[in-house]
């Protein structure tokens, strides 16, 4: 299990991962040095997010303007998910797909 203190000192980057890509793109340089698994963690659920936009973005455009319009409300609303854990210092994956994010993304350190 993690330390406290451990979460603290990963807590700024993993909440400045979820704001925009390059929120992500500074939580990834900033984390190489220090490899803080707490922002880890968030940063591997913010590349799945921005997977999932680009995936609905996609959708929208060339499959179903409906359709690609859910995808982007769910993707929405599994970000307030993943900026709220990261503000409440808890590292619970995104509702059904975050599990597969950390699975994904593993060799992400």
């Amino acid at each position: 299990m993690m330390n406290d203190k451990t979460i603290q000192e990963g807590r700024t980057m993993a909440i400045v991962a979820y704001f925009t890509f390059v929120g992500l793109i500074i939580a990834v340089i900033m984390n190489i040095d220090k490899r803080n698994p707490f922002t880890t963690f968030h940063i591997r659920q913010m590349l799945g997010l921005v997977i999932m936009l680009l995936v609905s973005n996609i959708t929208e455009k060339y499959i179903s303007s409906w359709l690609g319009t859910t995808f982007w409300a769910f993707t929405f609303v599994s970000w307030l998910f993943g900026l709220f854990y990261a503000f409440k210092s808890e590292m619970k994956p995104l509702p059904i797909i975050g599990d597969k994010f950390q699975e994904w993304f593993k060799n992400i350190n």
